[in-house]
């Protein structure tokens, strides 16, 4: 057995860091009373040495051995008071991730070893286990400096920003042949040259990943033969997941990110800093419960045996405390300056901005995030909403974040269900919110606009299905939303009858164009554009398998088409994605309102009619506007929910101008419909119309 030349290191970079002569490491631990580095043999099967760090300074436990060579196998263990009834956990039999290790080697095993007390005990997490859990676990690497040198973001902040696209890792590329099969549901090919493709003819300018963070396997699925598809289960917040790895590894998320950059799309990752997968008392001891239980989590006060459970996930980290904050901001800092991440989405993001007082926008989380040189030049979106007290904060975010708009898509959905009053939820909605957003400098893109997201019904279930059916899932279909404002046209499910099929297709043009006429930022649930369906199934967060996998075979051609004009008229006409809000205010150049309401006989809209199911809105540039940003665009939009087709008065037009048909999901196969110089128009019942303006020809 090799020795190493031990000395005290340096405790300023948590981790293990290897300099080109040795490795320092260094690990947190402020109640730990000894802290042991454990050296494995290259399968990670035999520990082959356990070594006391030497030093500690502050509440860091350091040391450096030098000749260490890069690759190696580690963990740690960590000795000091058992006693769960005071928040310490520490249990030296078990051996601990590293936190801030970069790479893991092995699996997690569902093994009651990892558990820090005997299961079987009466005195349940009370109790004491001194199984050695090492084989059970993977082990931390000490990673090649040269596999994380520098990689440049797509970030930039006069970006014209506007599509995302909400993808899973693995289900997005899983079942599409076009992709090379060695790479299907990998890193890879994600940003292999078939889903470029696919993407830019979208014209999405963001992909939005769901967890990459190394996650754990609940162990009630594992019962179940289930695992977590989804991945909000991070253990590790420096490591990719290795389940997504394709023949390159970890290159190949690297690589990933620059074919995506190349193609001028940006990459954000979902994130999931407010729980871990250690789970309540009664889940395994993994890493930071090992660590350090009362700093790494918030514990039920008075009753510090117990978890705070904002989250619904057993546990909440303790972002409050300067370590544990220090660690979520280097993990950022890190998948942007080595990985060439251009943004986050935060999962659960009211339970990151929560102090002792409640949720606080000014709090330290967001005031640390906020003035980090590295951090604030990047994208920043709140998942704003947990189930913790005070729990659902959008609008409330720091004007920095953008919002995910849980209301613009349930508003949409109760519009073209039919609900009494949605109509003026809708007339909301399509101006980005403002009510909830129009402050403290925000901009109309500050409300993330989706019909469908990973967690609930996809845009064709939403057609579909009436209820949910969460069979698969092994809970007795009791989990997933309740509320899905969704519709069947009148068979539950599949159906070969033309006229329903008509019905729901047509519900799904609707939606969408909703969507992409309306301000804000519109993000689009991957597979949506092709009419994907998940049978129902509106929390699918365990169905690693076809169920949760986007189905090219199946493809809707005909809606994918429609999805790529619609994205063109986005990003051709100015009006219908502006920075800033429309208030029907007058604008100085022509006198006109930047918004102006109508009905169909072209009389101003009757908003407090209880009745009110049908809108026509012209928009225009902002009243707003400075002159260097102002625009001659005008789109006139009807929204026609009734059954029936409708004669509608088109605005008036300036001298040489006449309306053009350009979007209309009913006609949406034809192409687009000149009306020239007429008055009024035929918009068909259940359809959206927009029209533009062009110019008259010229008589001969």
């Amino acid at each position: 057995m090799t020795k190493f030349q031990l000395s005290s290191g340096t405790p300023r970079r948590l981790g293990a860091h290897h300099d080109g002569f040795g490795v320092n490491f260094a690990v947190f631990s402020e109640h730990a009373s000894k802290i042991e580095l454990c050296l494995f043999s290259a399968d990670g099967q035999d520990e082959i040495q356990r070594i006391a760090l030497p030093e500690r300074s502050g509440p860091v436990w350091h040391g450096y051995l030098k000749d260490l060579p890069i690759g190696t196998l580690y963990g740690y263990r960590a000795h000091g008071s058992y006693a769960p009834e005071q928040g310490h956990r520490f249990n030296p039999n078990k051996l601990l991730l590293d936190p801030y290790t970069r790479e893991m080697h092995g699996d997690w095993a569902n093994d009651p070893a990892t558990l820090g007390y005997d299961e079987n005990s009466p005195a349940e997490d009370l109790s004491f286990d001194a199984r050695d859990s090492a084989a059970f676990v993977p082990k931390s690497v000490v990673s090649d400096p040269a596999l994380f040198k520098g990689l440049k973001g797509q970030h930039n902040p006069h970006l014209d920003r506007d599509l995302i696209y909400e993808a899973h890792p693995k289900g997005l590329t899983k079942l599409n042949a076009a992709v090379p099969k060695d790479i299907q549901g990998c890193y890879e090919g994600l940003a292999s040259q078939p889903m470029l493709d696919h993407l830019k003819s979208l014209g999405v300018q963001a992909i939005e990943l769901l967890p990459v963070h190394s996650f754990v396997d609940d162990k009630f699925l594992v019962d179940r033969g289930l695992r977590n598809y989804w991945g909000y289960n991070s253990i590790g917040f420096f490591a990719p997941e290795p389940r997504y790895f394709g023949p390159e590894g970890l290159k190949g998320f690297r690589a990933m990110v620059e074919r995506f950059h190349a193609a001028g799309i940006e990459v954000i990752l979902d994130v999931v800093y407010n729980h871990t997968a250690e789970g309540d008392q009664r889940g395994p001891t993994l890493s930071f419960r090992g660590l350090d239980n009362a700093s790494y989590y918030r514990l039920t006060a008075g009753q510090p045996r117990y978890y705070v459970n904002d989250t619904g996930c057993g546990n909440t980290l303790n972002v409050a405390h300067p370590y544990v904050l220090r660690m979520v901001l280097d993990s950022l800092r890190f998948w942007v300056e080595c990985m060439g991440i251009d943004g986050f989405r935060f999962d659960l993001a009211t339970t990151l901005g929560r102090e002792d007082h409640g949720f606080d926008p000014r709090g330290g989380f967001f005031d640390a995030l906020r003035q980090d040189p590295v951090l604030s030049q990047v994208r920043m979106i709140a998942e704003p909403w947990d189930i913790g007290p005070g729990g659902y904060q959008l609008g409330e975010f720091p004007h920095e974040f953008s919002e995910w708009n849980d209301r613009y898509r349930d508003s949409v959905r109760r519009y073209w269900r039919g609900d009494a009053h949605s109509a003026q939820e809708l007339g909301a909605r399509l101006l980005g919110s403002a009510e909830m957003f129009d402050r403290a400098g925000r901009h109309s893109d500050t409300s993330i606009n989706f019909l469908a997201s990973h967690d609930g019904f996809t845009l064709a279930d939403t057609t579909c299905y009436a209820q949910r059916h969460n069979h698969a899932n092994t809970e007795n279909n009791r989990d997933g939303h309740h509320s899905n404002y969704s519709d069947n046209g009148g068979v539950e499910g599949p159906t070969d009858d033309p006229k329903i099929q008509a019905v729901r297709q047509r519900r799904q043009r609707n939606m969408l164009a909703t969507l992409f006429l309306s301000q804000g930022t519109p993000m689009l649930l991957a597979g949506d554009e092709i009419g994907n369906s998940q049978q129902g199934n509106n929390n699918a967060y365990c169905q690693d398998n076809a169920l949760g996998w986007v189905n090219w075979d199946q493809a809707d051609t005909d809606l994918l088409e429609f999805v790529k004009s619609l994205s063109r008229f986005r990003k051709t006409h100015l009006s219908v994605r502006q920075k800033r809000f429309l208030h029907g205010a007058a604008r100085k150049r022509d006198g006109h309102p930047d918004v102006d309401w109508r009905d169909f006989d072209g009389e101003p809209l009757e908003w407090r009619d209880p009745g009110l199911a049908n809108l026509c809105l012209t928009l225009r540039c902002s009243a707003e506007a400075p002159s260097f940003e102002t625009d001659s665009d005008v789109v006139f939009i009807v929204f026609n929910r009734s059954s029936e087709q409708a004669n509608v008065i088109l605005p008036d037009t300036p001298d040489g101008l006449h309306w053009i048909r350009a979007i209309d999901t009913d006609k949406y196969q034809q192409g687009a419909f000149c009306e020239l110089e007429v008055a009024k128009t035929v918009v068909s019942g259940q359809s959206v119309v927009a029209f533009v303006l062009k110019a008259n020809e010229a008589k001969a």
